[in-house]
């Protein structure tokens, strides 16, 4: 099989627009399966987990095969729901292209718009799928226009309904070859109208008149939709099946195969772990370049560590096939790599595409078990669910037997409270979830510290600290000669800077900083490589009191529709919230109006909003960023541990941990 035969194409949607419904019934058309699932019943194929099965929603990123008129598609179905977008987001990483299904009746929804700019900025190829064309009251001309004012203008369509709502029996190409002089027809002239819009080679030839032939037209769609400058746009209702097979034959000719050479160079990316109870711990690999067989040494980059392979399987409809090697381009799970973790580079790092950052985890919750017997138990079930979901980040704290985990909503607290419970045996109490801050240096300023006492130990670090700009994160650089301070020792100091910045004055993250080792000093007999790592946080600390913190909220970027009556309401509700918003409008009878919040004075607003309108006002959010707290804001943490601060106590308490290692 050649990278030109296969297709690695992942659906995303907004929660309920149909992707899981999709999926089924791309897998029954294509022969995969012989009977449909149901999302409602928990019969679909991708939704596996027994918490999906239950709620008829999907949790994980569902990974399946099927096969269509001679190509090899792996199908990936992703979580709709914002809590669960970091699945989204290691999908998204190793997708050649993407189906993103807009539902006719809803339109274009806060986690499409999401999703949509996400692919954007990578520049996946996309197809829009508008779903539910059956529904009652929906209008093909509206979520078109929709489509184009929030995703893009060149989202062009490619076929007429024929009929809408429940009218709707299917649909026509406008593609499908002209007779009779049927390349006058205006739905063929705008389309080609389309794509002279961003092909100047094309427009030429439009301004002058000349006709295009339809097989010519689908050629320029192709190339234009595989560079990301054309969106395809389907209708359909994947309920009754209508729009599968269509979506199918437009996925195969417009989305771009996978490239790379199965001789090459081994390159490859973990994007999922997964555990089966028979098989055990799963690694899900996208191979980019080269070949993977069973028994292989795999060298894992990311954790300087050499694995081996002991099977390489693939989801096959509702059975795995053992495949014995995988292939560049290709997509399965690969059993033994029992130290990678998610985002793990396998062999070379040259042809991994960069991961997006759209998962911002806001809310950090404290998690306890009912029964205090199985505390430990507890741990070892969370470290299993942060290896499977990276941005939970536990923090497990032994001294104050403490576990911290950072959410993305409530959703998501109940979903992990059933998987504990029906996976681990295990029933938990949530404490109330609280936004996450972040702190950044008020000023410039130096970081001193001479760790020379008790003997035996010497380290000598100076740094200073300079405030960033927001979003730019830690930037970190040393100015030291090698003969004052051994590069083993600066790599070690390093190493312990961005863990020293975890808890700041306030006790949150410090970001948005630079910091520059100046100077630094080691002795001939008396330095050990650990001083560094008791000298770097009490440095850093020593430089953040000389800088002073500034308090950071996340603001979340909001959109509001709601019937008119309510706007008065919604406008002075948004101003005790402290929201920065533009003039709103009103369009066909509805409110909108759009801007920033914070999170922490707006988590109860949905419900709000929902309850005030009776179901018709809808809030749609995503993650803006950070910027400074009010100077009222009273948000500081109790720190975790010793503070770096109270040198003597913080020396005595580090020495202790270390040396019980």
């Amino acid at each position: 099989m050649t990278t030109k035969e296969t297709r690695n194409i992942g659906i995303f949607a907004h929660i309920d627009a149909g992707k899981t419904t999709t999926t089924e019934h791309m897998l029954f058309e294509s022969g995969t399966i012989r009977t449909l699932g149901s999302v409602d019943q928990g019969t679909a194929l991708t939704d596996s987990l027994e918490v999906e099965r239950e709620r008829g929603i999907s949790v994980r990123a569902a990974a399946t095969t099927l096969h269509w008129k001679g190509i090899h598609i792996n199908v990936i179905d992703t979580p709709g729901h914002v809590d669960f977008l970091s699945e989204v987001e290691r999908s998204m990483r190793v997708m050649d292209g993407a189906i993103l299904i807009v539902s006719a009746a809803e339109g274009v929804q806060s986690q499409t718009e999401t999703v949509w700019h996400a692919l954007r900025s990578l520049n996946i190829p996309t197809l829009i799928y508008v779903n539910k064309m059956d529904r009652t009251g929906v209008s093909a001309a509206s979520v078109l226009d929709e489509i184009k004012r929030l995703l893009s203008p060149h989202a062009v369509p490619l076929q007429i309904p024929i009929g809408e709502a429940e009218d709707f029996a299917g649909m026509h190409s406008i593609l499908d070859p002209a007779k009779d002089g049927e390349l006058e027809r205006p739905e063929y002239v705008q389309l080609v109208e389309a794509c002279a819009d961003v092909d100047e080679e094309l427009l030429l030839r439009v301004i002058e008149g000349e006709p295009v032939a339809p097989e010519e037209l689908r050629s320029m769609l192709a190339r234009l939709t595989r560079l990301g400058r054309l969106f395809p746009v389907l209708f359909g209702s994947s309920q009754r099946g209508i729009g599968i097979r269509e979506l199918l034959d437009h996925a195969a000719t417009y989305l771009p195969g996978p490239t790379g050479d199965n001789e090459g160079e081994l390159s490859g990316v973990v994007f999922k772990i997964e555990r089966d109870k028979t098989m055990g711990r799963a690694a899900y690999v996208r191979l980019y370049n080269g070949t993977l067989r069973n028994r292989d040494a795999v060298r894992n980059l990311t954790q300087d560590v050499q694995e081996k392979v002991t099977q390489i399987r693939k989801m096959d409809g509702r059975k795995f096939a053992d495949l014995g090697e995988l292939h560049a381009g290709d997509i399965a799970a690969v059993y033994g790599l029992s130290q990678s973790k998610i985002g793990d580079i396998l062999g070379s790092s040259e042809l991994i595409p960069p991961s997006p950052s759209i998962a911002v985890p806001l809310l950090t919750v404290q998690v306890q078990p009912e029964e205090k017997a199985r505390y430990q138990d507890l741990v070892e079930a969370l470290q299993e669910l942060t290896d499977e979901d990276p941005l939970l980040d536990l923090q497990w704290l032994p001294s104050e037997r403490e576990l911290h985990l950072k959410v993305m909503g409530s959703i998501q607290l109940e979903i992990l409270s059933s998987q504990l419970e029906s996976r681990f045996g295990l029933k938990v109490r949530f404490g109330q979830p609280s936004v996450i801050y972040k702190e950044t240096p008020s000023q410039s300023g130096e970081g001193f510290i001479a760790y020379t006492m008790p003997k035996p130990c010497w380290a000598v670090l100076r740094f200073t600290i300079e405030p960033l700009p927001r979003g730019s994160g830690l930037v970190y650089s040393a100015q030291v000669r090698s003969e004052d301070l051994l590069t083993s020792y600066q790599n070690e100091v390093e190493r312990r800077v961005p863990e020293a910045l975890q808890q700041g004055l306030l006790g949150w993250e410090v970001t948005d900083l630079r910091v520059t080792l100046v100077e630094g000093e080691h002795h001939v007999w008396h330095t050990h490589p650990l001083d560094f790592v008791v000298a770097t946080p009490m440095g850093i600390m020593n430089g953040l009191a000389a800088t002073g913190t500034t308090l950071l909220e996340p603001m979340l970027r909001f959109r509001i529709t709601t019937p008119e009556e309510y706007g008065g309401k919604i406008l002075s509700d948004l101003v005790q919230m402290r929201a920065e918003f533009e003039p709103p409008s009103i369009l066909h009878g509805r409110f909108i109006v759009e801007g920033i919040i914070p999170a922490a004075t707006s988590l109860e607003f949905p419900v709000k909003l929902r309850s005030m309108t009776g179901g018709r006002g809808v809030m749609a959010s995503s993650f803006a960023g950070y910027q400074e707290a009010p100077p009222e804001t009273n948000a500081a943490r109790q720190r975790r541990g010793v503070n770096p601060l109270d040198q003597s106590k913080y020396i005595l308490s580090v020495r202790s941990a270390l040396s019980s290692q």
